[in-house]
């Protein structure tokens, strides 16, 4: 059988070696030894072969925008919420695109391949929008971009939110967004909630609620949010996003929180670099970190995935569309040690984030679309300790972006010339 693409060679996460023949978009054989009669041969050489990474959580309306107009100085949420607020009036559909693409360009060269980015719906324009749907058009043969409508300044407290997110959804963006805990009240925040998936039940949607990212305890949104998803049937289809108070509240009330999360079918998406760097900045010592709880959620069955959230803009200075940056924070504020928690990590940035957005076809299955990282490491523990270098990509059949591996060369007396960083463990 001759293929149009031929990865040779990788190893899987499993360890079996196999190579995998693409025709088309598709996945047409995963075995070894498939014979080398191919359009394009990608050389595994040994290394590992993944699905893509995939973002379930970014703000790609104000990517990149770092600086515009001035820097956050305080370091917080609000200030970066203030700060966008200033940015919104100067932005244009050409700028937002621009650096938008940009961007992906950044992700497809770290395997990343997916993302979903809620864009704010609270300026009337609209802009952000209609320049987002532009992008995905543009993009969609290597890359997904699933858009969420994100009434940033509040559904209820922004003038003109609430028929702006209607009007966005029109415009084809797939996901309800909200932020009940940007309201002016908590009831406000509550009634939000309400409105939102009720929108999401009758159009047939997803639903990502900023959920809860705060300090306070008693923020507790996300409770509302689980009983709207029971009432309403939207199990399996709402996510919330960040929980950042849930590091902060009474340990009795999450014991009885998360088995509701569970019962409800709704997912958590934590973002470990930007919730230990924003959450916190009214603490003294000992400070608190603000990440949510995600061994006690994986171990009740909650769906958790990592998202990034940002990359230079008005609330992060730092990023690089590297999601096993994301991974590697966020075992280590969650102590997430072992090697199963450390191979559950990885699956928080590829499959389950996967799963959250829908993605229809996704991993290394035979008639799956043929998507695929080829990582310089052994293994995806190896991967994450590493942040491995991405040698190749392949995107919907096609060979995207390829790095040359990443050596050093030692000049040293009686030691060897080259340094391989990967590390196979002793057999027991």
């Amino acid at each position: 059988m001759a293929f149009d693409c031929l990865v040779r060679g990788g190893v899987l996460a499993d360890g079996t070696r196999a190579d995998i023949g693409i025709v088309g978009d598709r996945i047409a054989a995963i075995a070894p030894d498939l014979p080398a009669e191919a359009g394009e041969i990608v050389d595994a050489g040994g290394h590992l072969v993944s699905p893509p990474f995939v973002d379930v959580h970014f703000h790609m309306d104000a990517t990149l925008s770092y600086g515009l107009p001035r820097i956050n100085r305080s370091g917080t949420l609000l200030e970066g919420i203030a700060l966008w607020g200033e940015l919104k009036p100067h932005l244009t559909h050409e700028a937002v695109a621009e650096r938008a693409m940009a961007y992906i360009d950044w992700a497809v060269s770290m395997g990343l391949l997916a993302v979903r980015t809620h864009v704010d719906v609270c300026d009337d324009r609209l802009l952000a929008v209609e320049a987002l749907l532009d992008v995905k058009k543009r993009v969609a043969p290597w890359f997904d971009l699933q858009l969420v409508a994100f009434p940033q300044d509040g559904y209820y407290r922004s003038p003109g939110a609430v028929a702006n997110l209607e009007r966005a959804l029109d415009l084809g963006v797939e996901v309800v967004g909200g932020i009940p805990h940007g309201e002016r009240t908590m009831e406000d925040g509550r009634r939000s909630m309400t409105a939102l998936c009720e929108i999401a039940a009758r159009r047939g949607l997803m639903v990502d609620i900023h959920c809860d990212e705060t300090d306070d305890p008693l923020s507790r949104h996300i409770e509302q949010l689980v009983y709207e998803t029971q009432r309403l049937g939207l199990g399996g289809r709402v996510a919330g996003s960040h929980l950042t108070s849930m590091h902060s509240m009474d340990n009795y009330y999450v014991s009885k929180l998360i088995p509701l999360m569970a019962e409800a079918g709704v997912a958590a998406v934590p973002n470990p670099l930007i919730n230990i760097m924003l959450q916190g900045r009214h603490d003294t010592y000992p400070k608190r970190r603000g990440m949510t709880r995600v061994p006690e959620m994986l171990k009740a069955g909650v769906t958790v995935a990592f998202g990034q959230d940002c990359v230079l803009d008005p609330w992060y200075s730092l990023g690089t569309a590297d999601m096993l940056d994301v991974a590697f924070m966020g075992l280590h504020v969650a102590q997430m040690s072992s090697p199963a928690d450390m191979r559950r990590c990885y699956d928080l940035v590829t499959e389950t984030p996967a799963r959250i957005m829908g993605l229809a076809g996704y991993g290394l299955a035979v008639g799956a679309t043929a998507s695929l990282v080829v990582l310089q490491a052994n293994d995806p523990v190896d991967a994450l300790r590493l942040r491995a270098n991405r040698l190749a990509v392949v995107a919907k059949g096609r060979l995207v972006s390829t790095t040359p591996p990443r050596t050093a060369t030692l000049r040293l007396p009686g030691r060897p010339a080259a340094v391989d960083r990967r590390f196979t463990p002793p057999t027991p």
